[in-house]
């Protein structure tokens, strides 16, 4: 066997192992799901081989009749899910998303207000000096909405005698990006959104973590609030595969349009807008039963984590409104450390800056918080009352300290129950079933 066949075998050797490794542990990234056996067949068809720059019927390629029919279902099943006038499917990412966002409402030098990082923003909307996209891409001057540590939320009053400061000293707020990558509750979109539309300011709101939620009805309705543009990402609570997209209205459609092509995407990765179409109607069938019980789990986790001693935010709050749970995890140790420990065991979540690390000296690098999120798992079937054993098995690591490969055979035998993709069209395959293709 030579060299070549020797890293061949091995590249599927380990693709083989990864699907294995999922198949046993319970994975509990907030920003991650898993696709339908349904949308995987879209993902390997032929569409991946081909391009389609352009808006479907003015592509700058022959060859697209049967693409274009697919992405207009897509883009209409969109405009139906969100209750929108106007939808482009063609960003490839979350991050595409917003920078096409960016791109169409503001100038290089223009100011946009979002969450600081530590209190739930997402890195797209970060300043020039963190390499953040609005301010490193986009060249955006990033202010902070000011935020309200009680309700982990935006405080309102202090945003609004912000914006005035800032307008008194000369400098115009042109855009806020609401939304984010730690969001528990609501936004205040409604509340400011009278406000920041007499100041002449475009409002923008991130959904890529809780688009599933608004689309099935759930959480919060941004466009009906007062947002004039709402960007996502396609496989969190939207369980589909890992692309982005945009709805908004009519009057802003060319902006957008233009802003996404030839703005910031040539080909749009034309398999993953198939199985996004796949996903889309999944969504529309099986959605509000769905992201019913993802929430519901999610508060049912906060819960027995809280019982069992962890220190979950928002205890007052209940917890979570959202799929995902915050953690300060700072009297078991920090957490980078938790979440190598927790990966041991089998159970699969994320470090998380918390919105006070900065003033206790501490980085993403090692933080003073994980990050939960249930929407996998209840794709895979779980529901409140297995969030209770989920909250042993991280209790058995983390508080009691007891040897996570223990723990792991009990991880990987509960696992053997939750093998199939619910909330989908009916299918013999298995969750996590690695399928071959080659000789």
């Amino acid at each position: 066997m030579s060299e070549y066949d020797q890293i061949y075998n091995e590249i599927f050797k380990l693709l083989k192992k990864h699907n294995e490794f999922f198949s046993e542990s319970i994975p509990l990234i907030a920003s991650e799901n898993v696709t339908s056996p349904a949308v995987r067949e879209a993902l390997v068809s032929d569409f991946g081989h081909r391009y389609a720059e352009g808006w479907p019927g003015e592509r700058i390629y022959a060859g697209c009749k049967y693409i274009d029919q697919i992405e207009l279902i897509t883009v209409d099943l969109f405009k139906r899910l969100f209750k929108a006038e106007f939808a482009d499917v063609r960003p490839i990412s979350g991050v595409t998303a917003n920078l096409a966002v960016y791109t169409a409402f503001t100038e290089p030098g223009d100011i946009m207000m979002a969450l600081s990082i530590a209190k739930g923003g997402h890195i797209s909307m970060g300043k020039r000096k963190f390499g953040g996209t609005a301010g490193a891409v986009k060249g955006l001057i990033v202010e902070y909405f000011e935020f309200n540590e009680e309700t982990l939320n935006i405080d309102v009053d202090k945003t609004k005698k912000k914006i005035e400061k800032l307008e008194k000293e000369g400098k115009k707020v042109k855009i806020v990006f609401f939304g984010g990558s730690a969001i528990l509750f609501p936004q205040p979109v409604k509340e400011l959104s009278g406000f920041l539309k007499a100041h002449d300011i475009i409002i923008a709101y991130d959904a890529a973590h809780v688009a599933g939620l608004i689309a099935s009805g759930y959480f919060q309705d941004p466009l009906r609030e007062g947002a004039d543009v709402m960007s996502m990402s396609t496989h969190k609570t939207f369980f589909g595969p890992q692309r982005g997209a945009i709805v908004s209205f009519e009057k802003y459609s060319e902006e957008i349009k233009r802003a996404v092509f030839p703005g910031v995407v040539s080909n749009h990765h034309l398999h993953t807008l198939a199985g996004l179409a796949v996903a889309s109607v999944e969504m529309l069938k099986f959605g509000r039963k769905y992201a019913y019980n993802v929430i519901r789990s999610a508060k049912a986790l906060a819960e027995a984590l809280y019982e069992k001693g962890f220190d979950v935010l928002g205890e007052k709050l209940g917890f979570t409104e959202s799929h995902q749970v915050l953690i300060d995890i700072t009297k078991y140790g920090l957490g980078g450390d938790i979440e190598r420990k927790l990966e041991k065991a089998g159970i699969i979540v994320n470090r998380n800056l918390l919105y006070n690390d900065p003033q206790r000296g501490l980085s993403y690098a090692n933080p003073g918080g994980i990050r939960i999120g249930v929407q996998e798992v209840v794709r895979l079937g779980m529901g409140p009352s297995e969030m209770k054993d989920i909250a042993e098995f991280m209790a058995r690591v983390v508080i009691k300290d007891e040897n996570p490969e223990r723990v792991r055979n009990d991880v990987r035998e509960f696992r053997k129950e939750y093998q199939e993709i619910k909330y989908a069209f009916p299918t013999s395959r298995k969750a996590y079933e690695y399928i071959e293709f080659k000789l």
